[in-house]
């Protein structure tokens, strides 16, 4: 047992730094009699990773250790195979998307999606929230329309079927939505040619996306953001950055509460597009805003 808190203190102390700000959860139950495992447990937990997330870096730390002989406290894990993400070229894929997506903006209907595809921004997203079937599917085929010689790639939120009726380019889904399809839908939005979005919160929620080989994955809320009620804390960025290193081979997404000045911090991490919401809609000058943020992006 000893042996079980030396190592958890260790791998605290390494990594404190980068985890900084945040509250420590309760150890999580376990059978498992893994020295290592119990001891990234003890020490994820510590570190303020929520319980499945501590679980989940607690079999990534294991399965290194048992790869590698070592459990290397002063190392965070970020190699995929240790997180059973699938090997490459995946079994399970979506259609591909381009690396870096640049300005990602997210937009509530079709005309601010017009606005900025014309401003140059390369990836638009429509968010638009109703309850109308009929309202939702104009807005989509308006949407697509409104992007046509433009340039820019346009996802649709969750409304996958009007988006593949409407011929868009690709499709966002939350976990939740996504954890909702049955087989048989996700393999019809698989069928459909259509790029899909992941939304992210965590090391679990990025393994469940990688099961489906999502086109990109979007991780956040990195900063605290009021446009939706978030089940989890803001990740930050050093949580960002373990993230990104662990996704890298695929196209990555920031997003929450990200404005003109947090973007040279979030770049550092390496993903290849931030994705903004008010930092647009509510500018004075969005097409300004928008120049200024492609320009921090380049």
């Amino acid at each position: 047992m000893r042996d079980i808190t030396d190592l958890a203190q260790a791998i605290v102390a390494h990594h404190a730094g980068t985890f900084a700000g945040f509250t420590p959860e309760p150890v999580p139950p376990s059978t498992s009699q893994d020295p290592t495992y119990l001891a990234a447990l003890q020490a994820c937990s510590a570190l303020g990773f929520i319980a499945h997330d501590a679980e989940c870096l607690a079999r990534a730390w294991q399965a290194r250790a048992l790869r590698t002989g070592s459990a290397q406290p002063d190392q965070w894990p970020d190699e995929p195979q240790d997180f059973g993400l699938q090997n490459l070229p995946r079994a399970q894929q979506f259609a591909a998307c381009p690396q870096h997506l640049g300005l990602y903006a997210v937009l509530p209907d079709a005309l601010w999606v017009g606005r900025m595809a014309r401003a140059g921004v390369p990836t638009v997203q429509l968010r638009f929230k109703s309850d109308d079937a009929h309202a939702i599917r104009a807005e989509v085929q308006a949407a697509v329309k409104a992007v046509q010689g433009t340039g820019a790639l346009l996802f649709i939120n969750d409304h996958w079927r009007d988006a593949i009726d409407a011929g868009a380019y690709g499709i966002h889904l939350g976990q939740e939505d996504l954890d909702a399809l049955t087989p048989q839908e996700l393999q019809t939005l698989h069928r459909s040619g259509l790029r899909l979005g992941v939304s992210t919160h965590g090391y679990a929620e990025m393994v469940r996306a990688d099961a489906v080989g999502p086109s990109y994955i979007a991780m956040g809320a990195v900063f605290p953001t009021t446009l939706k009620k978030m089940v989890t804390a803001p990740q930050g960025v050093g949580r960002l950055g373990v993230y990104a290193r662990l996704m890298r081979h695929y196209p990555q997404v920031a997003i929450g509460g990200i404005g003109a000045e947090q973007f040279p911090t979030v770049l550092t991490t390496g993903v290849g597009s931030v994705a903004v919401v008010r930092a647009l809609v509510n500018a004075p000058h969005p097409e300004a805003s928008a120049a200024q943020l492609m320009a921090l992006m380049r």
